[in-house]
């Protein structure tokens, strides 16, 4: 995989990461400056987004943006706002940990 790709990725993945964690803080404080400044990270995080798009294409910057981001937001919420999520949801977290890895694995090329 593309250094590059995985850099903008990982840059991509804290800008939405921390847009996630602002609209929860939102919802549990009502303040609005959170909602504007999760607004505001969300559409950065997009535009990084046509960047890894141009690197590694459509598919495959959507697919490990959402896995990445699925995987690491359950993070946050499990550590910093004590949510549990049940055996089937952690299995799906896991299917997509899976699926993320193959995406990822270089293609081998055909003789």
């Amino acid at each position: 995989m593309n250094p590059i790709f995985l850099l903008w990725l990982a840059g991509a993945m804290a800008v939405f990461l921390s847009a996630a964690t602002a609209s929860r803080a939102y919802i549990t404080s009502n303040n609005i400056l959170l909602l504007v400044l999760s607004l505001a990270l969300y559409c950065v995080g997009n535009l990084m987004m046509v960047k890894l798009m141009r690197e590694g294409g459509l598919g495959l910057a959507i697919s490990a943006s959402a896995i990445a981001q699925l995987v690491l937001i359950n993070v946050i919420a499990f550590a910093v706002f004590g949510e549990r999520p049940n055996t089937m949801q952690l299995a799906g977290v896991g299917l997509g940990v899976i699926a993320m890895v193959l995406m990822l694995l270089p293609l081998e090329a055909k003789s």
